[in-house]
């Protein structure tokens, strides 16, 4: 379920791909094929905070479902440059993912709940007058757009901080079965490092 996120507003506007629900067969499926030119892949980028946008496609079609029901179904593609976040150096990243978007002529919002859509959720909406399915492609991508890129080798030092006379915590004390290692070595230790149960 979704939003409309304030972020993609002037995006959405320079994507916009918009078909009219009253003008869409009831009998079988209405195909599309969005592809990014120069000048809205650059207001794409500007939008969503990337370094660049090489290139976006969303390939589909709307699909009628029961008697008044659409289902939207695309590829959406999508090749973006955005720094590293350690490094700051330039990380490329090809996207290639499935949109599946529901829309219900009966469906009603409850008072007082928001919709959200989440990445992998196949969400489901009210039937508007108008399906954009551009703005639909900016919104999966915006989902899709990697939190914390990396570059190859990039890694995040260590840190140990603590109160002076106390021995610091470092990554490895927080790594998984950590505790339940340093256990046994006390008990190893006084045991005399005897094996098994007393």
């Amino acid at each position: 379920m979704m939003t409309t996120n304030p972020l993609i507003a002037a995006a959405d506007a320079a994507l916009s791909l918009p078909f009219r629900v009253a003008t869409l067969s009831p009998r079988k499926p209405t195909r599309f094929d969005f592809v990014a030119d120069g000048a809205q892949c650059r207001a794409l980028a500007l939008e969503l905070g990337l370094s660049r946008v090489d290139s976006v496609s969303f390939k589909g079609e709307i699909r009628p479902s029961g008697k008044r029901d659409f289902t939207v179904v695309a590829d959406l593609a999508a090749r973006i440059v955005q720094p590293c976040s350690i490094t700051l150096v330039p990380v490329k990243t090809v996207i290639a993912e499935q949109v599946e978007r529901k829309f219900l002529a009966d469906f009603v919002v409850p008072d007082g709940v928001e919709l959200e859509m989440h990445d992998g959720d196949d969400a489901i909406e009210p039937l508007p007058e108008v399906i954009d399915v551009g703005f639909l492609a900016i919104e999966a991508l915006a989902l899709l757009v990697p939190l914390y890129p990396r570059a190859p080798g990039a890694e995040l030092g260590e840190v140990a901080v603590t109160e002076p006379g106390v021995a610091a915590l470092r990554d490895q004390d927080l790594k998984p079965f950590a505790a339940l290692a340093g256990l046994k070595a006390k008990l190893d230790g006084q045991n005399g490092g005897e094996g098994g149960n007393t």
